[in-house]
């Protein structure tokens, strides 16, 4: 078995790239309750906030990304929920 694999029931398991944190790479200091478009990035189709893991954020700006939606949410410029289908 090389460096870095484990095997889970026969399967061998790659870890995954190390992702980086999109506001400390572009060297964002204060993320902006204003900035919709942003914001709408690391938001789901349903309006949901990503986790870290699947973003890549560091914890200190996923804190702040928190904060920055739920203020856009209440100030009307974010859904609080995104696209859902109503069926009658």
């Amino acid at each position: 078995m090389s460096v870095g694999t484990a095997t889970i029931a026969g399967q061998t398991r790659r870890p995954g790239r190390r992702q980086t944190c999109y506001f400390c790479k572009s060297k964002i200091t204060r993320i902006d309750y204003k900035d919709t478009e942003t914001l709408r990035k690391f938001l789901t189709e349903y309006g949901r906030i990503t986790p870290r893991y699947a973003n890549g954020n560091c914890a200190k700006c996923q804190r702040a990304l928190a904060r920055a939606v739920k203020l856009a949410r209440f100030m009307a410029l974010l859904p609080y929920v995104g696209a859902v289908n109503v069926e009658d």
